[in-house]
């Protein structure tokens, strides 16, 4: 009798742990879009901000400063972003309460590797069209193909960016729902053959142009920080620490749990909340200002360089919240059974 009880006195209280650290997971995801959104609201369209918002309504220690009705108004559907997802990553959470660990870490990795293979594409087809439009417009032909006016457009980093870059990227997201490979290989084989195009031109033909060596640098900044959160999947990245490999099974859990929620959550809220606090961040101004390198006739996507950083950290975020899950599952013991089900665990072996 007594074994059942303290058996039955386990078993929710397993349940709420696993619940917890579900909704620690998805509150966290959930809160990263919300920041992203409101991000976007308020540098591209001129939404007042939850800072201003907070001063004006003289929260956490704000001076009251003053807003027009309709900037508070914006102010409120910004806050209430937030609350929205964060309410609705907890209340997915008590929905499906008999969802395992091991479920929710399975979803993030597959996010992250949704979100990784849209960014290569889109590298991709964005280097390929933006190289043969400046190759067209250093030689005089793109002219001919487009017109005048057309090719005037096409000279402003602005145009570019609104007319070419950005429907490849919305092409891109289409392109990786269906294409389930991530290209990585094929990537590191095209900046190979970016650069030797580069040397067979200079010391084969005598000729250089400045898009040339855009596109390896373009590419290269993509393959080194897209690949961090496929490597992170596949236990790719090199552990320079000599504790870890003596860990038996659960200290390298406990090290990989503790080290994702401690160390590697921080790490990407610090490049996302530092790049992107204001229109002079580092990742936001160059993205508002579309810019471009100095060379006049070289490629138009620097400013997409700068947005990899918030792809790079919104992959690892996502893949760290796998991460963390995947492992906290191996500390609670949650293993797969025949019918696909994730016992928690305070149930009892079968």
């Amino acid at each position: 009798m007594t074994t059942t009880t303290m058996h039955e006195t386990a078993q929710p209280r397993g349940r709420v742990i696993d619940l917890a650290l579900r909704g620690f997971g998805l509150s966290v995801v959930a809160i990263m879009f919300a920041f992203l959104v409101n991000n976007y609201l308020s540098f591209w369209r001129g939404w007042p901000g939850l800072s201003d918002f907070f001063a004006h309504q003289g929260w956490f220690g704000g001076a009251g400063a003053q807003m027009a009705p309709e900037a508070v108004s914006l102010g409120w559907i910004q806050l209430a972003i937030y609350l929205v997802a964060l309410a609705a990553a907890i209340g997915f959470v008590l929905w499906k309460p008999e969802r395992g660990l091991h479920d929710e870490a399975g979803c993030m990795r597959a996010m992250a590797a949704y979100i990784v293979r849209a960014a290569f594409w889109a590298v991709f087809l964005v280097g390929i069209a933006d190289a043969l439009i400046s190759f067209l417009r250093i030689e005089g032909f793109l002219e001919q193909f487009v017109g005048v006016e057309l090719t005037n457009d096409l000279g402003q980093s602005r145009y570019r960016g609104n007319h070419v870059h950005y429907p490849l990227v919305l092409l891109s997201l289409v392109i990786a729902y269906f294409s389930r490979s991530l290209g990585f290989i094929w990537l590191a084989a095209l900046v190979v053959v970016a650069e030797m195009l580069i040397v067979i031109a200079r010391f084969i033909f005598s000729y250089e142009q400045a898009f040339m060596g855009d596109l390896v640098r373009f590419w290269y900044a993509a393959l080194f920080l897209f690949a961090s959160a496929y490597n992170l999947i596949e236990e790719g990245h090199v552990r320079v620490d000599v504790l870890y490999t003596g860990f038996g099974a659960r200290g390298k859990a406990w090290a990989n749990t503790i080290g994702s929620a401690l160390l590697g959550l921080p790490l990407c809220w610090v490049i996302l909340s530092l790049g992107m606090r204001g229109k002079a961040s580092v990742i936001n101004s160059p993205l508002l200002a579309y810019e471009t390198t100095q060379s006049g006739f070289g490629m138009y996507v620097k400013y997409l360089m700068a947005g990899f950083l918030a792809v790079f950290a919104v992959s690892m975020m996502i893949q760290f919240v796998g991460y963390f899950l995947s492992n906290a599952a191996e500390l609670r013991g949650e293993v797969r059974d025949e019918s696909g089900r994730h016992p928690t665990a305070a149930e009892p072996a079968s």
